[in-house]
């Protein structure tokens, strides 16, 4: 009996010279280290980049001392439903009132497009950050993982980082930087892992959305 193959969204930055980076994070470099030829049968590169380089995965230890780093997060949260809310109304942060709350109920993980084309090319300091109140209550509801298509929860500036501060409560996961401008509304199975970095306090991920049948 013929299956439909699930459809597939690539929900992740492509990592290069212009992706927009935090300020004070180090420039993306990619260099060759080998190269193909009569005496080398391959190419071999070296990248160097921050970790919070585009769409990344925040490890526990990103706003804790006592958190775990990115080789030693569960794998479960970043694999699993997920509900993508269209907050493109907000304005300086996600509030209660901006959330459809009917649809979020129950949602294990929650990603937020505040977007309405995501800012490639440059850095946006006033992206729209997530109310902690919103997180408590997605924290409430047993949600595991909260991502949205900004560089942070918090905004720019943040020294308190109140919203990460609820996330930790709650131990939860969280994905940044998400490209979400062609995805509708609605239920998804998110893929998204991290790579077990040593010591690491984020990590670049390849997310994707698939389709679920």
């Amino acid at each position: 009996m013929f299956r439909a193959t699930p459809r597939i969204w690539d929900i992740s930055q492509r990592i290069g010279t212009s992706t927009p980076l935090w300020p004070g994070e180090p420039p993306v470099r990619l260099s060759r280290r080998a190269e193909i030829s009569s005496d080398c049968p391959v190419n071999v590169g070296a990248l160097t980049l921050g970790l919070h380089t585009g769409t990344h995965a925040d490890a526990p230890l990103h706003y804790s001392n006592a958190g775990a780093a990115s080789a030693d997060t569960q794998l479960a949260p970043y694999i699993g439903p997920c509900v993508v809310a269209d907050v493109r109304g907000c304005h300086a942060r996600v509030e209660i009132g901006d959330c459809d709350w009917d649809t979020l109920a129950g949602a294990q993980r929650v990603l937020f497009r505040t977007y309405e084309r995501f800012p490639y090319g440059h850095w946006d300091e006033n992206f729209a950050a997530i109310a902690p109140e919103v997180v408590a209550r997605l924290r409430e509801g047993g949600a595991l993982l909260i991502g949205t298509d900004t560089p942070s929860l918090d905004p720019q500036n943040s020294k308190t980082m109140d919203t990460h501060k609820e996330v930790l409560r709650g131990d939860m996961r969280i994905l940044e930087g998400l490209v979400l401008d062609d995805i509708s509304a609605g239920e998804y199975e998110l893929i998204s892992l991290p790579l077990a970095i040593e010591g690491g306090d984020a990590s670049p991920v390849r997310a994707v959305l698939r389709e679920l049948l």
